[in-house]
């Protein structure tokens, strides 16, 4: 009995060895023969009857290690105390064990990875099992003894109802569930955001038997959400509203119900470029903040104040009147002109155009927009600082200005506009020597534009920027051809403020003469006096790119708008032209001559050069030269015409002879002279 057979099938068999006091094995049922062991190789001497069974490692004849349990049992045979050992073979049992083990490191491992909890639910006993991973996210010791009324209690309260309906609905239909709760940690002040996702598992019979579920924190996440959520919905700067917000806010009021009420104001900042320009973009932002603020307290309660984006801001009014929005609006104009804002060291005073529309019955978000955009256009054309209502007929003008904006657009496209030349004229030696490019209207259509009817509402419009390109381009095409080089012919053109405002401008026509190989001297700019004050930074930037190049630059109108000498010494123009409101009666005393003086000895003062405008009259020639002024243009010196007819004109006198074209007087029968060029 040294050796045991190997163990045949019967693997559940208990094995028994009768064993005596001195280790001889006297017997051994069948399933002790088939465990495949040596009893020899046990360390059975030890055990006494009575001890804990012990699990052994045996390496068998087959060369695979089994564990054995070993029980001892005490007993007596023909008087001869003897030891009766019981052998399992339980190495299935115990490698299941430790799989189960390792199963459950795993997973706690796996769960601290990801940072997941998991609970299990017995739904016939109510037992609540929860990893010990969650249990440490939930703020609690693992091993806590946690049932789910105290689970509930550290639930937010507004979250408890759904949680409870969730599970509720799960276990009525089974299969999967989810839901995102918010929990008081066990300290009972730290809040924490929790994703839970579950299962519900049914017997044979259908019935709910137990449920999975795990919980993930996503209070990070969730923050993170919350922030792009609000950074999607908020303006950076002022905190408010951003567009996006305010549509969804306008939508919500038109949905409102049938009845039409409520307004919008859209509110824009008065020559809040300007601000930019003199004092900076930090200075501009204090002042969007600094304005928010004082808007936030002068609006009612139930308003929505938002920020449409650059200086432009917009007011939701549910359930106002067109007579309430408008009160609402100029009471903030009031406001804001009582208040000056508090930046750059001292109160800078800012102004505000409000444009108001109340709601109609079929409006749309983008009606109701282009309604409150129309009032502002009004607000704005009648002298800014103040509101104005939206009316019918705001409309009906609209339509006219986008009519007139869409025949020159096309006009440009199929070169159907227009240039004409009127001379500037020496008044001392009656040389001409230059022109002023007029644009005109020549589209064929009717009615026929003059540049008054038009002009005022292309400016308004992008498209003044291509038009003004378009003169330039046109104008230096001019100077090219060989006549106009021979002849020296020069040339002055108007552009408009948005011209001016443009950065690359100055730039843009410098590369264009030169391109073409013409003097910059050749051609000037003209600026009116009004877009000259108002954008003093920009002319000064244009100046700076001309007068490196060559080209010249006039203040147009001068006196015509907000006249003043101070902007003469800081704006380096090289000619000043002398509006026709001083020019028109310079002959008949008065304080006309005086100003006019006055202008003269200031440019002069300066190296600028003087031009005088409307000298319609032969009599201002003679009055306006005693004054000082170096030339004048107006329909006595020459009356405008196309530049087409000026160039065949001016290649005709070079082909026949070098002619300088200048004005020379012409009899009449009275002592006035009437001049004419020639």
């Amino acid at each position: 009995m040294s050796a045991l057979p190997a163990l045949a099938a019967d693997t559940t068999s208990t094995a028994l060895a009768m064993v005596t006091p001195d280790g001889r094995c006297v017997w051994c049922n069948p399933a002790g023969h088939r465990l495949g062991v040596g009893l020899a190789e046990l360390p059975l001497a030890g055990m006494t009857p009575g001890d804990n069974p012990v699990d052994l490692p045996v390496r068998g004849t087959d060369g695979v290690v089994r564990w054995i349990q070993v029980r001892c049992h005490g007993v007596e045979h023909d008087g001869q105390p003897l030891r009766l050992f019981e052998l399992r073979d339980v190495s299935v049992e115990r490698r299941e064990r430790e799989r189960g083990r390792n199963y459950r490191w795993r997973l706690a491992h796996i769960e601290q990875l990801a940072k997941v909890g998991t609970w299990e639910w017995d739904l016939p006993s109510g037992e609540v099992i929860w990893s010990d991973v969650l249990q440490r996210m939930f703020g609690l010791p693992p091993g806590t003894g946690l049932d789910y009324p105290a689970y509930r209690r550290m639930v937010h309260p507004d979250d408890i109802g759904m949680i409870e309906q969730t599970l509720e609905d799960a276990l009525r239909r089974g299969g999967a569930f989810s839901y995102t709760h918010r929990m008081y940690l066990a300290d009972g002040a730290t809040l924490r955001v929790f994703e839970c996702y579950g299962e519900v598992f049914t017997d044979s019979t259908g019935a709910p038997v137990r449920v999975l579920g795990t919980a993930h924190d996503i209070t990070a996440v969730r923050r993170v959400q919350d922030e792009l959520t609000r950074l999607a919905e908020r303006d950076p700067l002022t905190d408010l509203p951003n567009r996006r917000a305010l549509l969804a806010h306008i939508d919500e009021l038109l949905a409102g119900g049938p009845e039409p009420s409520g307004a919008l104001l859209l509110v824009d900042i008065d020559n809040f470029k300007d601000i930019n320009d003199v004092h900076g973009h930090a200075v501009g932002d204090e002042v969007l903040r600094a304005l928010t603020r004082l808007l936030r307290r002068e609006l009612p309660p139930g308003t929505l104040l938002g920020r449409l984006g650059g200086d432009e801001f917009a007011v939701v009014l549910p359930g106002a009147d067109a007579e309430g929005a408008l009160v609402i609006a100029e009471a903030m104009c009031n406001a804001v002109v009582r208040a000056p804002v508090p930046v750059a060291g001292t109160g800078l005073r800012v102004t505000l155009s409000i444009g108001a529309a109340s709601r109609e019955p079929a409006d749309t978000r983008d009606t109701m927009l282009a309604h409150a955009d129309l009032a502002l256009y009004e607000a704005k054309d009648a002298g800014r600082n103040r509101a104005r209502l939206y009316l019918p007929e705001q409309y009906r003008h609209a339509v006219q200005r986008i009519s007139v904006v869409t025949r020159v657009r096309r006009a440009l496209d199929e070169n159907r506009m227009g240039l004409d030349a009127q001379p500037i004229v020496d008044l001392a030696t009656g040389q001409v020597v230059s022109h002023e490019l007029l644009v005109r209207l020549r589209d064929g259509a009717e009615p026929v534009l003059s540049p008054a009817e038009f002009l005022p509402t292309v400016e308004r419009d992008d498209l003044i920027g291509d038009l003004d390109r378009w003169v330039v381009a046109t104008a230096t095409a001019a100077l090219a051809e060989p006549g106009a080089t021979r002849a020296g012919l020069r040339f002055d053109i108007n552009i408009s403020a948005r011209s001016l405002e443009s950065p690359g401008f100055g730039d843009w026509v410098v590369r264009t003469l030169r391109a073409a190989g013409i003097a910059a001297d050749r051609l000037g700019l003209e600026v009116t006096e009004t877009a000259a004050i108002t954008n003093v930074a920009a002319v000064r930037h244009l100046a700076d790119a001309l007068r490196d190049a060559g080209c010249r630059l006039s203040l147009d109108d001068f006196g015509a708008g907000f006249g003043s000498f101070a902007y003469l010494k800081h704006l380096p123009f090289s000619t000043v032209k002398i509006a026709g409101d001083f020019v028109r009666q310079a002959d008949h005393g008065g304080a006309d001559p005086v100003l006019i003086d006055a202008v003269v000895r200031a440019a002069h003062g300066l190296g600028m050069s003087t031009v005088a405008e409307s000298v319609e009259r032969a009599a201002l020639v003679p009055a306006l030269r005693a004054l000082g002024v170096d030339a004048g243009q107006g329909y006595h010196l020459g009356r405008p015409v196309p530049l087409d007819e000026l160039s065949r004109r001016t290649s005709r006198a070079w082909q026949d002879t070098v002619v300088v074209p200048t004005v020379v007087p012409q009899p009449r029968a009275d002592p006035s002279p009437t001049w004419r060029v020639v």
